[in-house]
């Protein structure tokens, strides 16, 4: 998750795919259109200043690990998550998880 003004796109224009998800809210996953492959997501109820980046898709993936594994209640049994990093069926309360930095710079995107 990073502020969307903080994101540069080194080629080509994501198209934008409209996605349900579980809260209802939905969200909005931007894909190459060449290969389809998700770049970016935007959840409808944070709006379009917070892109969910897939790392997979950046130069340099390596850089940046997990801090969180969500959703893992669909994992397939076969894969096998790392200790010491948090992991939840669902999403989570950012607030139980967040450094308080990273709380505040979301609070200046909300407001």
């Amino acid at each position: 998750m990073i502020e969307a003004d903080r994101v540069e796109l080194l080629q080509g224009e994501p198209e934008p795919f409209l996605v349900p998800t579980p809260s209802g809210a939905g969200q909005k996953v931007f894909r190459c259109p060449t290969c389809r492959i998700s770049v970016w997501s935007n959840y409808l109820r944070a709006g379009e200043k917070i892109r969910f980046v897939r790392v997979g898709t950046m130069e340099e993936p390596d850089r940046l690990a997990p801090d969180i594994h969500i959703h893992t209640v669909s994992k397939q049994p076969w894969v096998t998550l790392p200790d010491g990093v948090p992991a939840v069926e669902n999403y989570y309360d950012n607030k139980a998880y967040w450094p308080v930095e990273s709380l505040e710079r979301l609070k200046r995107l909300a407001g």
